[in-house]
């Protein structure tokens, strides 16, 4: 059983503000700090003292200038001990639970999966709780735990609602500290994704981001000034069922004739194929076929290209961000229709448009966990209330 939850004192918002720009940009020097957040010098040594004090930031050495080298304070760059507590990240599928351990900067050290074999709350909590003692093995300072789950989050604690486990009203975060006595942090699964990426990934940086993701769903998520547009409601979930891209298109079991999920995602598609040619095909045949250019998949493929062509421009035309991450388990779209779906960008923006700037990712659900043990980073440790 690893040790027990070990943080920093509460953080206020100056002190939040100058861990987050060190945890995620760092190493940076007083000078650089002081100007990213335009604060005074004296202001800037009242919120750095506590947490140097509490080791949360240390000093390093300057790049580039041996020890010694030069005097003062200002030669002296802050950064985070990365591996100075690690994080667990978890992400639940209708099937599996992946798991990961990460660093302060969320550097995955280890993985460990498990098969799904039942969706009792309790036996799962039970699963969770035993991979939390395996990923956790030979690691002293385990700080906590983040749960990404496909559907309604309330509070960061409750899932209060996931159709892709038949929950309602589970308290999740709790049965799973009872059984680890660490700190546990449930959130949705594209916006844990979201967050990360923010932070250390594709949007590092960046005013304005937007995460799409195609797979067994739709996921969105989008960042302005640098900071992600939490969800109101349930609308992730809703977000690919009401968009109608062809209000002519396919009718699906999942998802509105021509929406999003009913041209996009892995099911329907696969649902497209097996109507129309009486039996079942993996996605990734599908693909094989489309490229091979055997007509009904050809066709179903090369409609989800244009689908996803006209999602990708009409986000870009509303939204205007400086990048768009494409992710998810379904991004082999792009390898075989990926001319369709941009020649479809093209034609659905102004001429003089700027080029969308579009990033395809082939994620695993690896990189959905760690999104997890990232908001487990930002509440926990930084005391995040809203991220």
């Amino acid at each position: 059983m690893p040790v027990g939850a070990e943080s920093w004192l509460p953080l206020s918002p100056g002190e939040r503000s100058v861990a987050i720009e060190v945890l995620v940009h760092g190493p940076l020097s007083r000078t650089d700090l002081a100007r990213r957040l335009d604060l005074s010098p004296g202001s800037l040594t009242r919120l750095t003292k506590p947490l140097i004090e509490s080791r949360l930031l240390v000093e390093v050495q300057e790049a580039g200038v041996p020890a010694g080298g030069r005097q003062g304070r200002p030669s002296q760059p802050l950064d985070v001990v990365a591996d100075s507590r690690y994080f667990l990240g978890f992400k639940i599928t209708q099937d599996m639970v992946y798991g990961v351990l990460t660093t302060l900067r969320s550097e995955i050290v280890a993985h460990h999966d498990r098969p799904l074999v039942t969706r009792d709350p309790g036996e799962v909590a039970d699963l969770l709780a035993g991979m939390t003692t395996e990923l956790s093995r030979g690691r002293r300072r385990v700080a906590g735990i983040g749960i990404g789950v496909g559907g309604l989050v309330e509070g960061r604690a409750v899932v209060g609602e996931s159709p892709f486990l038949g929950w309602k009203g589970v308290p999740l975060a709790g049965l799973v500290e009872e059984r680890t006595g660490l700190p546990v942090v449930v959130e949705n699964d594209t916006a844990a994704f979201v967050e990360a990426e923010t932070w250390f990934g594709a949007g590092r940086g960046l005013d304005r981001f937007v995460v799409l993701t195609i797979g067994a769903g739709i996921g969105y998520g989008l960042v302005l000034g640098g900071r992600r547009v939490p969800y109101s409601g349930d609308e992730d979930r809703g977000f690919g069922r009401h968009w109608i891209l062809d209000p002519y298109g396919p009718l699906t079991p999942d998802g509105r004739r021509g929406s999003a999920v009913s041209l996009l995602t892995i099911p329907n598609i696969r649902y497209q194929v097996r109507a129309a040619v009486g039996r079942d095909l993996t996605y990734e045949e599908i693909l094989a076929s489309a490229a091979a250019g055997e007509p009904v998949a050809a066709r179903v493929i090369e409609e989800a290209g244009r689908a996803l062509g006209a999602l990708v421009a009409q986000i870009a035309n509303f939204v205007m961000p400086e990048k768009i991450l494409l992710a998810g388990e379904g991004v082999g779209l792009m390898d075989v229709a990926g001319k369709v779906v941009q020649d479809t960008v093209r034609d659905n923006r102004h001429p003089r448009a700027a080029p969308v700037g579009l990033e395809t990712r082939v994620s695993d659900f690896h990189d959905w966990a760690r999104g997890a043990a990232v908001l487990a980073i930002q509440v926990l440790v930084l005391g995040a209330t809203q991220v």
